[in-house]
């Protein structure tokens, strides 16, 4: 009999995010494995996570407030005293991350031979070089607006750099605020010769006399707004999701109030006062930093991209059991898949060759019938939808559920949806109230004994850009009964179903939660019968209560529990009498972990899938999921190898112990410990060599 459950058996799900960007800042922090230049790029990989955050999360707090909603979180937290924790812990680690930038990385970039300069420090040749830069490309599209009782204070665009002016009048010696929007379609920083940079305001700041001709300029300095971005549509009231949608995306651009206001930290009290009035910003959301101001512009520092600052060069290899066929016919691709299912673990598997290689080769094949694919985001310019298209207008039947809400791709896949329509491709913006976020393939092709279809089942986008930089899993199969299930699926998206039940697929929003909790349970009853019993878990994040709670009933039954939780984490391990069977570990590093696995022991036949979805509310009630139960033996143990590799006491993570993070990074004796990816890499290169 199991005990009961506590009530604060739950870490904050917004504390819990700032943890998880807190371990991305570790590998900025981690001079001893991370090169210089991953280094800052994990730092602009930080800035960029919390505009997210802000922008969505933030703003959805804020929202509730406002609307004077004070329902408590499951830990027990009113709205008001949430947001003042997350803006207390944001300052701190926005400050961590600042100093990491000032004191150590910038300091060793420029010992390397890469410099983010200020104006004073250019050559006279460089500054004669931005005078010119900004008359011939920068004054020009430059627009000052000042402020007076016939300009009113202008809009400031979200996550935008802008320019404070302080003016005095001349001849009337009345003072006066003005402000300059740095370009966004001119690079943030100048690249002045090999290794020397100049942030573009630092070029505008010191022309400014050009842009208030006649006016005394008093002082200037940086600012940074962040806005509520988070699109909300009303599915059930709009007769065309494509064109509610786009009217929200242009009310995103004009409408949305501030949470978050960056400025310079000298920056004079008179401005200050005058944003947080104009603004509406609150003193506790504003984050006075040094500049430069916004981090994510470290991403530019790729063009002075130096091997010997860079993680080493790495090539995808083409998967052992689709090698054979690589340079063949795309009947023998299908031959192939015909005698046995493959699945694939990118980047390590080339995705060009596999996934990628499946869908165009499909849209060749003249004894393919027909493709359906489901579109989450794909890249700016994607083989997959040219593949699509091909087949399309060779007069194949081709469906395309393109979900047109993925969050801040909304304007990228309008665009390839119309694509996609005008080239004959029945287009469908997936179900009303869900968002379709499974990653699904299915081809039918004619052959000698009749019908046969094939699928591919992922953990993944079908982005190819993405497929080099993020770790994810997919199973290529022609099993009939996966290949039917898929089939079912994708006429409950495209038509009007009740289907809510599939043999070898979990899906949500009716099957992934019961599912799972149905397995977890009979975890215990296996480990009460004296029959093996473990669960392990890889996701990105796990909130969702119902899931947690039958974790917490596992391990107080006795069952061991290993989560593998790459972001937000609300499970608290180790708890007596709670979770002392629950391990909960991270992995970061230089691919982002993405893959969502779930194993059962199952009495010794264990019972392993992988899908798309997290543990989370939005991924088990609002959207379309798909998890797949995988067969082969080999997959099973490739599987398994990869988690005893995660939870070897050897290698490099993070483990969360008494509600806090701590990474591992070398043993007891300082020697390094093993970095899973590099050892995935090692193997990957060694498979290449045979």
């Amino acid at each position: 009999m199991t005990a009961e459950l506590p009530a604060d058996r739950y870490l904050d799900r917004e504390l819990a995010w700032l943890d998880f960007n807190n371990r991305v800042l570790d590998l900025a922090r981690d001079s001893l494995r991370v090169p210089l230049l991953e280094r800052a790029k994990f730092l602009a990989i930080f800035s960029n996570n919390l505009d997210e955050f802000f922008m969505v999360r933030v703003a959805g707090l804020k929202r509730r407030i406002e609307a004077g909603v004070a329902v408590p979180t499951v830990t027990g937290a009113r709205p008001k005293e949430l947001l003042s924790r997350i803006l207390e812990r944001t300052q701190h680690l926005v400050a961590e991350h600042s100093a990491l930038f000032q004191n150590d990385v910038r300091p060793a970039l420029r010992d390397a031979g890469i410099e983010i300069l200020t104006w004073d420090q250019l050559t006279a040749a460089e500054k004669d070089d931005m005078r010119s830069l900004f008359s011939e490309r920068i004054f020009p599209v430059l627009t000052p607006l000042a402020v007076d009782p016939s300009h009113p204070f202008p809009y400031i665009s979200g996550l935008s750099i802008n320019l404070a002016v302080l003016l005095r009048n001349p001849a009337t010696r009345a003072r006066q605020f003005a402000r300059v929007k740095v370009p966004t379609n001119l690079s943030r920083f100048v690249r002045l010769n090999e290794g020397r940079y100049l942030p573009l305001e630092q070029v505008i700041s010191r022309h400014l006399g050009q842009l208030f001709a006649g006016m005394e300029v008093l002082g200037h300095t940086t600012f940074r707004v962040t806005r509520n971005e988070d699109i909300e549509v009303e599915e059930d009231d709009a007769e065309n999701l494509l064109y509610a949608l786009e009217k929200e995306l242009l009310r995103r651009k004009v409408g949305r109030p501030p949470v978050r206001l960056e400025v310079e930290g000298d920056i004079d009290d008179e401005m200050l006062a005058t944003l947080l009035s104009e603004l509406d910003v609150a003193e506790n959301e504003v984050f006075r930093l040094p500049a430069p101001l916004d981090l994510t512009g470290l991403f530019a520092l790729d063009a002075s991209r130096r091997e010997d600052l860079s993680y080493p060069g790495f090539l995808p290899i083409t998967h052992p059991d689709l090698a054979e066929v690589e340079s063949s016919s795309p009947a023998d691709l299908f031959q192939a898949l015909g005698r046995h299912d493959v699945l694939v673990q990118h980047p390590y598997d080339s995705f060009a060759t596999s996934v990628q290689r499946f869908i165009e080769q499909a849209a060749a094949d003249p004894s393919v019938l027909a493709i359906k694919q489901t579109l989450y985001r794909t890249s700016g310019d994607s083989p997959i939808v040219d593949a699509l298209i091909e087949a399309a207008q060779a007069g194949k039947q081709v469906l395309a559920v393109v979900e047109i809400k993925a969050r801040f791709d909304e304007q990228n896949n309008i665009s390839w949806a119309r694509q996609l329509e005008k080239a004959g491709v029945h287009v469908v913006y997936g179900m009303v109230g869900l968002k379709t976020h499974c990653k699904l393939s299915l081809v039918v092709r004619e052959e000698a004994g009749g019908l046969r279809r094939y699928a591919h089942v992922g953990t993944g986008n079908y982005h190819p850009k993405t497929a080099r930089m993020y770790e994810d899993m997919g199973l290529l199969t022609s099993n009939p009964v996966i290949t039917d299930d898929v089939a079912r699926l994708f006429n409950h998206l495209s038509g009007i179903t009740q289907q809510t039940e599939y043999r070898r697929l979990l899906v949500a929003p009716h099957g992934i939660r019961a599912g799972l909790i149905s397995r977890i349970e009979g975890e215990i009853r296996n480990h009460e019968a004296g029959l093996p019993a473990r669960i392990r878990v890889k996701v990105n994040s796990i909130v969702d209560e119902a899931v947690i709670d039958a974790l917490y009933r596992a391990s107080q039954a006795g069952v061991p529990i290993d989560m593998w939780v790459r972001g937000i984490c609300t499970i608290r391990p180790g708890v007596p009498g709670l979770s002392e069977n629950i391990r909960v570990r991270s992995i970061l590093g230089r691919f982002l972990e993405h893959s969502r696995i779930y194993w059962f022991e199952n009495g010794g036949r264990p019972n392993v899938g992988i899908g798309s979805a997290d543990l989370m509310h939005r991924n088990l009630d609002r959207r379309v999921e798909a998890i797949v139960g995988l067969a082969n033996p080999q997959h099973i143990a490739q599987i398994d190898e990869l988690f005893r590799l995660a939870f070897d006491g050897g290698t490099v993570r993070w483990e969360l112990h008494d509600d806090k993070w701590s990474t591992l990074t070398t043993d007891d004796e300082g020697v390094p410990l093993l970095d899973l990816q590099e050892e995935l890499i090692r193997l990957t290169r060694r498979r290449r060599q045979r």
